[in-house]
């Protein structure tokens, strides 16, 4: 269905791109990727990975010492796949293919081979490094896991004009939120113009929105919600989030659960479990998702969401400030934790990263950019 109204105007959104900025897509892009297929993780202890992943709502399908899989309840390959190794680390983001032979495009531009991926998940893949040196697949043919039983309210909801509950009670269940499948990821990039190119040129990509530091706008953009390009075919406002950062490093993923009342009830069971709670619940601007951020037991964070929008490729970028206030609609405001200037260890890396990062002249993280940013925490 075409827009034919501007989805970015009002509240929260300014008018638009002006003369001259980034356009947010390439015109001959090297092949269109479908849709975001799975994230790769190395963790030191797949036993304590497991049971959170679980508590988190993922279904384990592959499990053995040195390696761990973790799937959704809708039909596809696993949305997660961990592997044993000393230390934690994001180590590879994996999209799907639109046709087969796209695979095959893309490893003669790259000038790479087109591999196996073994009999655990089936099909091939082409690999390589975007510029801040994230290793990227691009893959086809993969096994389809099918689908599971979803996690649904058991009654209908009660409005004024439309009471269909008589006589019985809404009663969700504290119980994990069933993970549906993998929404995003969103990444840090001391060369984010850089990567941001890389993926529109390769990989199709399409920008829903653009962010920028206050004061900064003729700097160009800091952050970019970057969607699937399917033609007339709706996909999610974001699949891969790109941020300028002082260090190229994950930042979050996040996982679609099936309303409002399995978000919260899963929070509610994360927290009896004693994990760590970093924001939520809130509903954000910048694809509009219901929200709710939990650091895992290695320290990553993930985030359960729900009601997220869904675009076209008729739907030009959106242009809006960064600001700390500006990340929710409605909820709590965004804690330290989430920001990343909570006092300890993980505050300490990052004020190192920024150190090392002004140090270097190959990079997009500059002076001005860090008085951006200071000023991006303190909104």
């Amino acid at each position: 269905m075409t827009v034919s109204h501007d989805v970015h105007e009002g509240l929260h959104a300014d008018e638009g791109a002006l003369p001259g900025e980034h356009p947010g897509r390439r015109t001959n892009p090297v092949v269109k990727v479908h849709d975001i297929a799975w994230l790769e993780f190395d963790k030191p202890d797949l036993t304590r990975t497991a049971a959170f992943a679980v508590d988190f709502g993922f279904t384990p399908t592959f499990q053995t010492p040195d390696e761990l899989h973790l799937r959704g309840a809708l039909p596809g390959p696993p949305c997660v796949i961990v592997r044993r190794a000393p230390r934690t680390a994001f180590t590879a983001a994996a999209f799907r293919a639109a046709d087969s032979a796209d695979v095959h495009t893309l490893a003669s531009e790259w000038g790479r081979p087109v591999e196996p991926l073994g009999d655990a998940l089936g099909g091939h893949a082409v690999t390589t490094r975007d510029p801040s040196g994230c290793r990227v697949r691009v893959v086809s043919g993969v096994t389809e896991w099918p689908a599971l039983p979803l996690q649904r309210v058991r009654n209908p909801f009660n409005f004024e004009a439309h009471r269909t509950r008589v006589n019985s009670t809404q009663r969700p269940p504290r119980a994990p939120a069933l993970v549906e499948r993998l929404g995003h990821v969103v990444l840090s990039s001391t060369r984010y113009l850089a990567s941001l190119n890389w993926y529109l040129h390769n990989l199709g990509m399409i920008v829903s929105d653009f962010l920028y530091y206050p004061g900064q706008r003729e700097r160009g953009p800091v952050m970019s919600f970057i969607r699937c390009d399917r033609g007339g075919e709706v996909a999610d406002h974001h699949t891969l989030a790109l941020t300028l950062g002082p260090a190229d490093r994950y930042v979050h993923s996040a996982y679609q659960v099936c309303d409002l009342d399995a978000l919260a009830a899963g929070s509610e069971y994360l927290l009896d479990r004693g994990y760590d709670h970093s924001w939520g619940l809130g509903r954000h601007i910048q694809g509009s998702q219901l929200f709710d951020y939990w650091r895992d037991p290695d320290g990553f964070l993930v985030e359960h969401f729900t009601d997220g929008d869904h675009f076209d490729s008729t739907v030009a970028a959106g242009w809006a400030p960064m600001t700390a206030s500006g990340l929710n609609q409605w909820g709590p405001p965004a804690t330290a934790d989430f920001l990343g200037i909570k006092p300890g260890r993980a505050a300490l890396r990052e004020f190192t990263s920024i150190l090392t990062s002004l140090r270097e002249s190959d990079n997009e993280f500059d002076v001005q950019r860090l008085f951006g940013l200071m000023k991006v925490a303190r909104t």
